[in-house]
């Protein structure tokens, strides 16, 4: 008999952030952001377990310790070869199907996450994000994909940014694997809710503020309506471009096929 279908969701946190150092353990409602975006992240239904991967550098010896304390799954591995990392988090976790979530995004919607994994699990496909062609918030991103292509495109990459990137040696190779997209019922891929910049941090404390201490397990339909109550809060892409890390960066031809349907 086969081992039931495990899934991992492995959320890759480092404090040395080029762009807002140490973010990833600023204060949110009295915890941690890490922290918080990790009760977020356990709250979804379909996952077998959550890791932290983490890098073997002393700065972030504090995440370690948090996880520790949280008694919450940790690899650490090479700082800037994160697929590496990845791959040493599986090889230590093993697990059949990765979904890969990073330490910026704390309003992170267990629902979506749920819906992204449902629809991974239903397609026949090595890859299936919300993120070729968003309709998400940014900041509400989810990849999901086999281990077996996780392995597969750290063993034939060699390029940096696909080491750092983690999923771009799959999808700008539609030849080599199957990639799908996910898409939802509304398009909100013009809102911001990752962190990255102070004034990032500032909207999300914000709606940690307004929404959390009456309702912890609040969801993107109440962030929704605190925007429509207070639409000049808002935060959008055109405040800071989506994946700026990745632009000018060539993620090839980009192929795939559609998932329509309603995140919720």
């Amino acid at each position: 008999m086969s081992d039931p279908l495990k899934v991992t969701a492995i959320v890759q946190a480092r404090m040395s952030s080029t762009r807002l150092p140490g973010k990833v353990l600023v204060e949110l409602s009295g915890a941690p952001m890490l922290q918080r975006q990790l009760e977020r992240v356990q709250r979804a239904t379909l996952l077998s377990n959550v890791v932290v991967a983490t890098s073997t550098d002393i700065s972030d010896d504090p995440i370690a310790a948090l996880c520790a304390g949280l008694d919450i799954d940790c690899y650490r591995g090479h700082l800037s070869d994160v697929l590496g990392r990845f791959v040493g988090a599986v090889d230590a976790f093993p697990t059949h199907v990765v979904v890969r979530i990073t330490a910026d995004c704390p309003l992170i919607s267990p629902q979506a996450i749920d819906s992204v994994v449902r629809a991974f699990l239903e397609a026949d496909c090595d890859y299936l994000s919300n993120t070729l062609e968003p309709t998400f918030p940014d900041g509400v991103d989810i990849e999901v994909m086999t281990t077996k292509a996780l392995r597969e495109v750290s063993a034939i990459s060699t390029d940096p940014l696909e080491r750092e990137h983690v999923t771009l040696g799959i999808y700008r190779r539609p030849d080599h694997f199957s990639v799908q997209n996910y898409r939802g019922e509304q398009d909100l891929s013009d809102l911001r809710w990752t962190v990255d910049s102070p004034e990032d941090l500032e909207f999300v404390a914000w709606v940690y503020h307004s929404l959390f201490s009456d309702n912890p397990l609040f969801e993107i339909e109440d962030v929704l309506e605190l925007l429509t109550q207070h639409p000049q809060r808002s935060r959008t892409t055109r405040e800071a471009k989506r994946n700026a890390a990745l632009n000018g960066v060539n993620t090839g031809a980009m192929k795939h096929s559609q998932v329509d349907l309603p995140p919720f």
